[in-house]
């Protein structure tokens, strides 16, 4: 993948996309296609075709994905299916067809088994049943990663998946109804701190424990696995180091400068006991991460605190 390629980035304006658009643009990539959702409806099979015909691009990222937190997975279940299986087939189908040289999809980390050893391996995909929390996001994604599989295996298309962790970063979105961790707790202890409230409720008991990522470390890891993975292949990306969500909580909450306390609402739910990847796949190819936690987040929370809504 050179500079003079053209790439086209689905789902651009998402926290990967223009995670991805930032990392391309330091490369001096000139020709990234870029379609936002009004000009390009993935659902739309048709519309899909054509602009892969029109376009013709070398390299794909399918990064577009209707993502949301515990809440919004409970709340819409049938729409996170539908519509991530949908654009999934549509832009993979059409990549297929017209020839593009390599496509990477983006799974996640709920598509391993709720219960399988840790670390998860990538070879632990469909050994086992899904965290309810978000089942019909990870099988919908499960679908994805099956699709290239079978497109390399029938067509001998060059498209590999990458599996990623927790993610957090710029342009991540902080709307209490569909946030992951991260942003909902900066968002959380940043309002209670202006407002003086004494207390900060977060969902769970504390104890399970995740794996974080900044989304520019991500977006280096997959244009350098874009350059050096086969057709067929799916690796995770992460870290491979992981903490409780009281301990991100308590880290949070001293970044933002809050000073009051947490309560855990222990009606809402954990989601599984743990998820930590295995990265060896990942070190072994020659990649690991540059950005700290601390260091990672409280950079996010400068950014946040400087948004309208954060005012």
């Amino acid at each position: 993948m050179n500079r003079t390629d053209r790439v086209y980035i689905a789902g651009h304006r998402g926290l990967v996309g223009s995670a991805l658009v930032r990392r391309l643009e330091e490369e001096y990539f000139d020709d990234l296609i870029l379609r936002t959702r009004g000009e390009l409806d993935l659902t739309d099979a048709p519309a899909v075709y054509r602009f892969f015909e029109e376009t013709r691009p070398d390299y794909v990222f399918m990064s577009a994905a209707r993502v949301g937190g515990i809440l919004s997975n409970t709340m819409y279940p049938a729409d996170f299916i539908h519509e991530n299986i949908v654009m999934s087939a549509n832009v993979i189908d059409a990549a297929c067809r017209t020839g593009v040289r390599k496509l990477m999809y983006f799974g996640s980390s709920c598509v391993y088994p709720r219960m399988a050893p840790q670390p998860l391996k990538e070879d632990y995909l469909l050994t086992g049943s899904l965290d309810p929390t978000n089942e019909s996001y990870a099988i919908a994604k499960i679908a994805g990663i099956q699709l290239c599989r079978s497109y390399h295996r029938q067509y001998g298309a060059p498209f590999v998946c990458v599996v990623p962790t927790t993610l957090y970063g710029p342009n991540d979105n902080y709307d209490l109804q569909n946030s992951h961790v991260v942003a909902a707790l900066i968002r959380k202890f940043h309002e209670a701190r202006m407002t003086g409230a004494p207390e900060v409720t977060a969902w769970g008991t504390g104890t399970a424990r995740r794996e974080f990522m900044h989304v520019d470390d991500l977006a280096d890891a997959c244009v350098f696995l874009m350059r050096n993975l086969e057709g067929g292949e799916i690796v995770n990306v992460g870290t491979g180091e992981d903490l409780s969500i009281a301990e991100l909580a308590d880290m949070i909450r001293d970044i933002v400068g809050y000073r009051g306390t947490i309560r855990w609402d222990t009606t809402k739910p954990d989601g599984a006991p743990r998820k930590l990847l295995d990265v060896t796949r990942l070190t072994d190819l020659g990649w690991t991460p540059r950005i700290p936690l601390r260091a990672g987040i409280t950079a996010t929370y400068a950014q946040f605190a400087a948004l309208p809504l954060a005012v």
